[in-house]
């Protein structure tokens, strides 16, 4: 982790300073930025979308879909949690925090808003960081590599089935089409995109030219997310001045849902008898959420000033901290762990 990535959730603390202070500066230049749509994209958005998410998928190496097999348990409690429990759990805790424990606290008109939100971020698993957090717990290099492929495949087909169906049941409307156009557009497109940059970059230089094309890509992505960020908070500083504790109490059901997922995937793998080094990268990947996707779908559903676009910001601004206390107590737990495996149960380590 660079010392950039490291430090995002202060680069995002000061876009927020810096876009709502902008906002109330310069409110007519955020109003033109708001409005350059067509088919409701917002044009400079999308561009800053795909700088974010096409670096990401660079790294993707889609023939690891071939390795699933090796930890096929592990592979399987992470879909488990992912796809059957995170996004349900989610619903469940929005509902629960927004709609009933903090709702008078909350402007009324956009509570279905910060729950449609809250849904959008757990919709879909994280792709690039969670290479990051796997490194940092000593995870099975192939097992995240195969595990974040299959996961993106899913993601193709699964999310937007998933976003209409959690919506539909908590009664908030969303058009199909513009749910199907933000799959398009900020799936599809840069999966197909990023697959040809690499397949490219390994045909010219191999690895090495790879490695020399992601470093300053990654970089170029986090400037591109806190840009967007700028025009969020831009658009939405008056709303935040005027309701403080909102970002506080959105980033309560976004803290439970990371712990809960993340020790549900951990203590699953535990009783299947998969390896420490699988079972960190397992909870790491059923507790992050690829909130680079959440940012766009909230815009392009919601809108800039909408709740949705608030609550997933959130989440990209607790994202590293909470990450790092979950590879703290996936390393702390090792021993713990280790101690219910048998020698004959304990698939190899990361070297093995």
């Amino acid at each position: 982790m660079s010392g950039f990535e490291r430090y995002l959730t202060l680069w995002v603390a000061l876009c927020i300073v810096a876009g709502v202070a902008l906002g109330h500066a310069m409110p007519g230049v955020f109003r033109v930025i708001g409005g350059l749509e067509v088919a409701r994209v917002n044009l400079p958005v999308a561009v800053l979308i795909w700088l974010m998410i096409v670096p990401m998928l660079v790294k993707i190496d889609f023939t690891a879909l071939r390795q699933v097999g090796r930890h096929w348990r592990g592979i399987g409690v992470t879909l488990f949690v992912n796809w059957a429990v995170k996004p349900f759990s989610m619903a469940l805790l929005g509902w629960l925090f927004v709609g009933h424990v903090f709702r008078p606290y909350l402007p009324p008109a956009q509570l279905d808003s910060y729950v449609a939100g809250l849904i959008l971020l757990a919709a879909a698993p994280c792709t690039a960081m969670v290479f990051v957090w796997s490194h940092l717990a000593e995870g099975e290099p192939h097992f995240t590599l195969s595990q974040v492929a299959l996961n993106d495949a899913i993601m193709v087909v699964a999310f937007a089935p998933i976003v209409a169906l959690l919506l539909g049941l908590s009664a908030i409307h969303v058009p199909w089409g513009t749910l199907a156009l933000s799959v398009v557009l900020y799936i599809v497109v840069p999966v197909l995109v990023a697959q040809a940059i690499r397949r490219g970059l390994l045909r010219a230089g191999g690895h090495p030219a790879l490695q020399r094309f992601l470093r300053p890509a990654g970089q170029v992505g986090l400037i591109a997310l806190l840009a967007t960020l700028l025009l969020l908070f831009g658009l939405q500083g008056q709303q935040i001045v005027r309701q403080p504790l909102v970002i506080a109490i959105l980033a309560v059901p976004i803290l439970v849902q990371v712990y809960f997922n993340a020790a549900l995937a951990y203590l699953l793998n535990r009783i299947a008898g998969e390896a420490h080094c699988v079972a960190g990268p397992s909870a790491l990947i059923g507790a992050s959420n690829f909130f680079e996707l959440a940012v766009a779908a909230a815009i392009s559903l919601f809108g800039f000033e909408s709740g949705a676009a608030l609550a997933t910001v959130v989440g990209v601004l607790i994202e590293v901290p909470v990450m790092l206390s979950v590879v703290r107590i996936v390393n702390a737990s090792r021993h713990w762990y280790e101690r219910a495996l048998t020698p004959a149960a304990a698939p190899p380590g990361p070297g093995g």
